[in-house]
């Protein structure tokens, strides 16, 4: 039984020294593992290094693997080799496993993205029979499809946010205007940031339609008939077209490979202000700053301003707090998450485990941040 892989870490320093020196087993482990169907890339690494993000550098060490990002249900892991962590290929008869399960982030893969502005897209005026809502089996009336052609299918969305900094995000009208004193309950707790700028809007889908009737002669809108029952549709939403294949289908946990500067945690999906491990949260930075898909960061507390109860009086003020106060604690480690889709400045991600509870401003770094 080996407690480090001590050879391992001579030959990935061989092969990636940037990283390498890194590497370490997470303690005592079996001689082999054979890889079974519902692992994942994340979770199997975790289980012999300290940190997953990493497992690449190792893996690739390994001259009987082709493609280390393809792990097979039924290899098996040698884990006590001297020179390399080796595989022994399996039967290869199911899907090779990735870094997380898709399923568990397929539905904001589908339904989220960000976009620089809306308000040139297309837009719903109306429905059938003048109806308030529309859904499934029902037309919606669409102004500024002119160069559509019968058949073409669009996704209808909706804006929902605003991102931009310091302030983390507006909560959006259906038309898209910002709520009137949104935000102004939290705005004494978001963490200082010496960034300001826009980011992006973020468009949630809330159905599909197919193009069947384009304006003519007097009519000056086109006819979308929707197809999905999930949400209905309200005048004011937008349109994009369907993309054939808007995501990756496996992900690959990696360091960045440069840390980008003041990036924070803008939302958390499906929450007010916090979420935990298979929660996702969306972020300031993305493309531009040289964030790609698996980007591994880790989210940091910063540290909060308090009173010093013992040098001066005590007041009924709340202490978790930015600005104030004679004494900052310490920044605090609360998980790590990996990056699965990528915006020009905002990126969404999955929080794969942690320590304690994400929240709305929280710091993001580079996973091996102390």
């Amino acid at each position: 039984m080996l407690t480090r892989l001590r050879t391992v870490l001579a030959v990935a320093m061989l092969t990636v020294g940037t990283y390498a020196v890194a590497v370490e087993s997470s303690g005592s482990h079996p001689d082999t593992y054979v890889v079974r169907k519902g692992d994942t890339l994340w979770d199997i690494s975790a289980r012999f290094l300290k940190k997953p993000w990493l497992w690449p550098e190792i893996w690739q060490a390994n001259p009987q693997v082709a493609n280390p990002h393809l792990i097979y249900p039924g290899d098996v892991l040698s884990l006590a080799y001297l020179d390399r962590v080796g595989v022994q290929p399996g039967p290869r008869q199911e899907a090779p496993i990735g870094a997380i399960p898709l399923s568990e982030i397929e539905p904001f893969l589908k339904d989220l993205r960000v976009t620089d502005a809306f308000e040139h897209l297309p837009y719903v005026v109306g429905f059938e029979d003048n109806r308030l809502r529309g859904s499934a089996g029902q037309a919606a009336y669409i102004k500024g499809l002119d160069a559509a052609q019968p058949g073409q299918r669009y996704a209808v969305v909706r804006p929902t946010v605003s991102y931009a900094l310091p302030r983390h995000s507006r909560d959006l009208e259906a038309h898209g205007r910002p709520l009137v004193g949104d935000g102004n309950l939290w705005k004494q707790y978001v963490a200082p940031t010496a960034r300001n700028e826009f980011l992006g809007y973020e468009l949630a889908q809330v159905n599909v339609g197919t193009v069947t009737r384009l304006p003519a002669g007097e009519v000056t809108v086109a006819t979308l008939q929707l197809e999905d029952s999930g949400h209905e549709v309200r005048a004011g939403d937008r349109l994009i077209p369907v993309e054939a294949q808007p995501y990756d289908l496996q992900f690959f946990p990696h360091p960045p490979a440069a840390q980008p500067a003041d990036v924070r945690v803008l939302a958390v999906a499906d929450s007010f202000t916090s979420g935990g491990p298979r929660d996702v949260i969306a972020i300031s930075a993305g493309r531009v700053d040289g964030v790609d898909n698996g980007t591994v960061f880790s989210l940091w507390r910063q540290g909060s301003h308090v009173n010093n109860k013992v040098t001066t009086r005590s007041t009924s003020r709340m202490d978790d707090r930015f600005s104030g106060g004679e004494e900052v604690l310490p920044d605090e480690y609360a998980a790590h998450a990996m990056v699965f889709r990528t915006f020009d400045k905002v990126s969404y991600a999955l929080v794969m485990d942690g320590v304690k509870p994400v929240r709305v401003g929280y710091e993001v770094a580079h996973p091996d941040a102390q």
